[in-house]
């Protein structure tokens, strides 16, 4: 599936214009040390929020969530983008708009909290709903993917359900993620969560 990324930034506010690699806080100049570096930084905090979950209380949560993930590389981390973005073609949201979006998803959110939470496919759809909108948001320059879905996975814990929308070595499940976000087709994104749902014993 493509992801063909572009982004409105003349002034290289994120990257380094001799390299085009993003200006980091080790001051790594090879893409593929980078791509390394960053995946075993996030991995390593992604594991702390096993350990100590966030209660979503909004939006407000999600930026926490990139700031920790991303703390290690980049001094952005947990910033809105200043940056406008597109993929294949599709622009992502605004960033002249993000105040209002943020309110939106907000309200989201509380009507995600009001749902009972034995109620798998009330939760699952929410959760798909909620999951569109934060995609078509795009807040970070970088890292939105693994943000959002860490962002997913702390709420459906709160209704004591464990979530993994990216099993390791499972193109089926990764292939509908990705269909549902970039298409934002919310019924394959609802019945893909409503399937990946586990009723957490604790």
């Amino acid at each position: 599936m493509s992801s063909s990324y572009r982004y409105i930034d003349p002034e290289f506010s994120y990257t380094d214009s001799d390299t085009n690699l993003l200006r980091n806080l080790q001051g790594i100049t090879n893409a593929d040390v980078l791509l390394f570096v960053e995946s075993s930084a996030v991995t390593k905090r992604l594991q702390e929020f096993y350990e100590y979950p966030l209660i979503v209380k909004g939006v407000i949560i999600w930026f926490e969530i990139h700031q920790h993930l991303f703390q290690d590389l980049y001094s952005w981390a947990g910033k809105k983008r200043a940056v406008e973005i597109s993929k294949d073609g599709k622009q992502f949201f605004p960033t002249s708009f993000f105040d209002n979006a943020v309110q939106y998803l907000d309200q989201l959110i509380l009507e995600y909290k009001s749902i009972p939470k034995r109620n798998r496919r009330a939760v699952a759809d929410k959760l798909a709903e909620i999951l569109d909108h934060v995609n078509y948001l795009h807040p970070f320059r970088e890292g939105n993917g693994r943000s959002h879905r860490e962002f997913l996975r702390l709420l459906a814990f709160e209704k004591g359900y464990l979530l993994n929308l990216n099993p390791p070595d499972h193109k089926g499940i990764y292939d509908r993620y990705m269909l549902g976000t970039i298409e934002s087709e919310v019924k394959i994104l609802a019945d893909l969560i409503d399937e990946l749902l586990i009723l957490s014993c604790g």
